[in-house]
């Protein structure tokens, strides 16, 4: 891949990460600002699944900083681009779409197929309700 196409994505890779500190930094105070009790239980309940709802969400940032942080070390390696199961490049229209790409668009539907196979012996039936209705 030439540099400037590694800068491009490093300077990408860089503002999703800053972006996602300062969320998760918003989301400490605003942890902080819910340990206010309240003395109304609905409101109680209101904050309790907004929590809830907030550090699932921030959970899964924190998975996206991981992988983020994976593809500038690659960056720096010279592996970003490159199939970590078959070593042929990453397609740069993958890249763009998936900067923390580590498979190949083929090697990616291929381990998706072998999830599924794992998932789902046999075909799922859908609910027939309202037949007995």
């Amino acid at each position: 891949m030439r540099q400037r196409d590694l800068k491009s994505f490093r300077k990408l890779l860089t503002r999703q990460l800053d972006k996602l500190l300062m969320e998760a930094e918003r989301t400490k105070d605003q942890v902080k600002e819910a340990e206010e009790p309240s003395s109304d239980p609905m409101d109680q309940a209101s904050t309790v699944l907004d929590m809830d709802f907030l550090l699932r969400l921030r959970d899964r940032e924190r998975k996206l900083m991981v992988k983020i942080k994976g593809a500038l070390e690659r960056i720096e390696n010279g592996t970003f681009g490159i199939c970590e199961e078959c070593g042929e490049k990453i397609s740069e229209k993958r890249l763009r779409a998936r900067p923390v790409a580590t498979l190949c668009i083929d090697c990616k539907h291929e381990q998706e197929v072998s999830e599924g196979r794992g998932r789902h012996s046999e075909p799922r039936k859908s609910p027939t309700l309202w037949l007995h209705m």
